[in-house]
């Protein structure tokens, strides 16, 4: 018998015939070289900040970055039907419920697979099959990534300020403690695993103030409903030139939040190894610069997507450099929202868990 199709949108994915059960491949049975060779064109295509960072690790680090970042930019472009985060010829949000739903379960079966070492015909899952094995990866851990991707697909948008930092969990904080576990961080280290975190949500943070043009023009808005209700902005008018001011307030306030978590990063990360806290640090400066960018430009801001250039980023990489090896001072202030209160919140929000039904030992 055939085995059935597995599509998202348009495209065949995999065929279930290959996903039968067989035994455990580390990489999905591919050559682990072969896997760090496309995810570092992966990252290379995909992020010239981050794929800068990354040649600050040593080799064996630097090449576990490579491939978890390829499953998690994969799982992007599946989620939003783009390449590398280039538009598709049909936008994501142009699909119908159904399609948006079959995209996160491909999503959700293909790491699955992953995770119980199975090949899965898909080069980047593979590649988070390699690192997974080798960083001992959990389940939950890309469960609360894939989440994000989740509540994209559902065109879900933020009421309260917790909903903002929940998703910002999902798709760059929970992801930040995933590259400290590939850093060799243990999962036992829960003071430098929730720096990290702080380090994806600022990360996010800044992000999100940047795209609001590009976001909008998607249909989706990540300025908390309730920020918006306080400032009097009108839903959908945020872009108008008369609601600038209103907006670049409520960017501010975003950008606050972004300098908080940041700073908490910057003191975590004395406890990492110099090239890691090296790489870090650079990282940290290209984005707190796109932030500070975006601030001074305040109702231009969103006329043309801010970034940083070469050499500029050359220049942040070389005062990490400095500030690596002085360390960073302890912040004067910690952010509210912790890693526990948006691990709870995302777990309160999330599916209850079935009842077990092993039965109860007879009582003597």
């Amino acid at each position: 018998m055939p085995g059935r199709i597995l599509r998202f949108g348009n495209r065949r994915l995999v065929s279930s015939s290959i996903l039968r059960q067989t035994p455990r491949q580390v990489g999905g049975g591919r050559e682990r070289a072969a896997l760090v060779r496309q995810a570092k064109k992966s990252i290379a295509r995909g992020s010239k900040s981050f794929s800068l960072a990354s040649k600050l690790f040593d080799k064996p680090t630097r090449e576990r970055v490579w491939l978890l970042y390829a499953w998690c930019r994969r799982c992007d472009d599946i989620a939003d039907g783009q390449d590398h985060g280039q538009s598709a010829p049909v936008s994501v949000l142009k699909l119908d419920d159904a399609s948006n739903k079959q995209r996160i379960l491909a999503i959700r079966i293909l790491t699955e697979r992953a995770l119980q070492g199975q090949p899965t015909a898909e080069l980047a899952f593979d590649a988070f099959n390699q690192v997974s094995a080798e960083c001992r990866l959990t389940k939950e851990e890309a469960d609360d990534v894939i989440e994000g991707f989740a509540l994209d697909a559902q065109g879900w948008r933020p009421r309260t300020e917790e909903d903002l930092m929940r998703y910002c969990f999902h798709v760059a904080g929970a992801v930040g403690v995933m590259m400290a576990k590939v850093m060799g961080v243990s999962g036992e280290d829960h003071e430098t695993l929730d720096r990290a975190c702080d380090l994806g949500l600022a990360f996010q943070l800044v992000n999100i103030a940047r795209d609001v043009s590009d976001d909008d023009a998607a249909g989706r808005c990540y300025i908390p409903t309730e920020w918006q209700a306080e400032a009097d902005l009108p839903p959908g008018m945020r872009l108008r030139p008369e609601y600038r001011e209103q907006l670049v307030e409520l960017v501010g306030r975003m950008l606050d939040l972004a300098e908080v978590h940041e700073a908490a990063a910057r003191y975590g990360a004395n406890g990492l190894r110099f090239r890691q806290r090296w790489a870090v640090l650079s990282a940290a400066n290209i984005y707190g610069a796109i932030g500070r960018k975006v601030r001074a430009a305040g109702p231009h801001a969103w006329d043309h997507r801010i970034h940083t250039g070469g050499l500029a980023k050359l220049g942040f990489v070389a005062r990490a450099f400095v500030e690596a090896l002085r360390g960073a001072p302890e912040p004067e202030e910690w952010p509210q929202h912790t890693r526990g209160s948006l691990m709870t919140a995302a777990r309160m929000a999330g599916p209850v868990a079935p009842m077990p039904m092993t039965p109860l030992p007879d009582e003597e």
